[in-house]
């Protein structure tokens, strides 16, 4: 890496770290989540930067390096078709297949009687949330995978054993993305891990929208326990995947537990007690969580504002900016408010107007990061992103200068391998088969128990990880 480059990417993660922590760095800091567009812009199609993701992290490259931005996502085009593909996953529409090449992929939510699981297998989900995604939800969600019962077939070997190598070599080439966003663009990684809300995923992933708000009138004490249930892994993986320096925050995208998805009373009762402890959680270990919160969040801005000072980043799509920033700007940075539709069919005075109004409603004290309202998608017009760099630089800027100075970590944490005490902990969390469970199937160990158990430890998480990223990341 030039000197000039590496100069470049210190002064950027000055500046981005300090507005994640409420400060005032030199200027606004700048942070698109361009999905996409990076696509539209390198010359791509929806498949081919959805089909390959070798395609999409040189879009992203080819984006970063001719846009003035301080951070973005290593690849922002959320699925890779190959391991979709791989898995025989139902819920995705892809590109090139079933949707147009130039339309992104879509999330189809499957009808209420056919959902991945059923509203009278809460109990199997309580009692281990690991065994139930292998044995029921993955059967019910893939096209491939046979049910508990069901004939092991030759393809349904080849699509666990596809499914599992490909996210290995998809997620192994992240780092490498890492470093030349660093060495070719000077660009830092925006976030670093992944997370969702128990009752989020419930709804997107097991029980569906639809069946899930009947659940809410039926068994509300069930979807409770299967939350609670829930936490410890969400957990887990959040904190896993994260900046084990503390830098960057993790990605929470959340979507379905404001209103108008859900009352205020039940957002009380099971939304937030099952995710506030969470976020508190990683916090206690020095893990700040952005919320990504596409949709509108008036209704609860309150309750975020009981959280540790600093613990979040709160991205605005559709909620009031000024309205956040006077409920949370006291204690979190501020992020995004530029609405996707004027980005997209707007002109450039009124992308220059849409970019003033947030820098002084939000950014006035710093403790703001600039970015659209939501994802980037291909409709995002490059001369308005254009505009929308050049005028954040002119008119966000606080009078300082630029320091390559990465500032001192606000919150150090605990120990990174301590056990939760804000909730419950599960000794399953992060394990497939707990050590305990499977020394006892052991006929004896005659040498370092020490060593065998590590590496069973390692091993075995690597199909946690694999069934919780399908969940989660796919």
């Amino acid at each position: 890496m030039d000197a000039v480059t590496e100069k470049r990417y210190l002064e950027r993660l000055n500046r981005y770290v300090t507005a994640l922590r409420n400060e005032k760095p030199d200027c606004v800091p700048i942070r698109p989540f361009a999905a996409e567009f990076v696509a539209r812009y390198a010359g791509y199609t929806c498949q081919e930067v959805t089909h390959d993701y070798n395609n999409a992290f040189e879009a992203t490259r080819k984006t970063l390096s001719d846009f003035d931005w301080d951070a973005a996502p290593g690849s922002m085009v959320y699925v890779w078709t190959g391991l979709t593909q791989a898995l025989g996953l139902r819920y995705y529409g892809v590109p090139g297949l079933d949707v147009p090449p130039d339309t992104g992929f879509q999330y189809l939510e499957p009808p209420t009687n056919r959902a991945f699981m059923h509203e009278d297998e809460y109990d199997q989900l309580i009692a281990d949330p690991t065994a139930f995604l292998y044995n029921v939800w993955l059967p019910r969600a893939s096209r491939a995978i046979e049910p508990v019962g069901g004939p092991v077939t030759a393809n349904h070997n080849f699509a666990l054993v596809r499914g599992a190598m490909a996210m290995m070599n998809y997620f192994n080439a992240f780092p490498a993305q890492g470093a030349r966003m660093r060495e070719e663009c000077g660009t830092v990684g925006a976030i670093a891990g992944i997370f969702k809300a128990p009752f989020d995923i419930i709804a997107d992933k097991l029980r569906g929208y639809e069946g899930l708000t009947m659940d809410m009138l039926v068994q509300p004490d069930k979807v409770l326990a299967a939350c609670e249930a829930l936490m410890p892994h969400l957990y887990q993986m959040a904190f896993s995947g994260a900046d084990p320096e503390g830098h960057v925050p993790i990605g929470f995208w959340m979507h379905r537990g404001c209103v108008p998805f859900i009352t205020p009373e039940q957002f009380r009762s099971h939304y937030w007690p099952t995710l506030k402890p969470i976020i508190e959680e990683l916090w206690a270990h020095g893990r700040q969580t952005l919320f990504y919160a596409e949709g509108n969040w008036d209704y609860h801005l309150d309750a975020f504002a009981e959280l540790p000072e600093r613990s979040i980043v709160f991205h605005v799509d559709r909620t009031d900016i000024e309205r956040a920033h006077n409920s949370l700007g006291h204690k979190f940075c501020l992020s995004g408010g530029v609405p996707n539709t004027v980005l997209s069919y707007g002109n450039a005075q009124e992308v220059r107007d849409a970019c003033k109004k947030v820098i002084d409603i939000a950014a006035r004290d710093g403790g703001f990061i600039m970015d659209a309202s939501a994802i980037l998608q291909n409709d995002a017009k490059p001369e308005n992103l254009r505009v929308l760099t050049a005028f954040t630089r002119e008119y966000g800027q606080y009078g300082g200068s630029p320091t390559a100075e990465i500032p001192p970590r606000v919150n150090d944490g605990e120990t990174a391998d301590g056990p939760p005490q804000a909730f419950p902990p599960d000794s399953r969390a992060g394990a497939c088969i707990p050590w305990e469970k499977h020394k006892a199937e052991l006929p004896s160990i005659t040498g370092d128990e020490a060593l065998v158990k590590r590496i069973w430890q390692e091993v075995d998480s690597l199909g946690y990880l694999f069934i919780w990223h399908c969940l989660l990341s796919f």
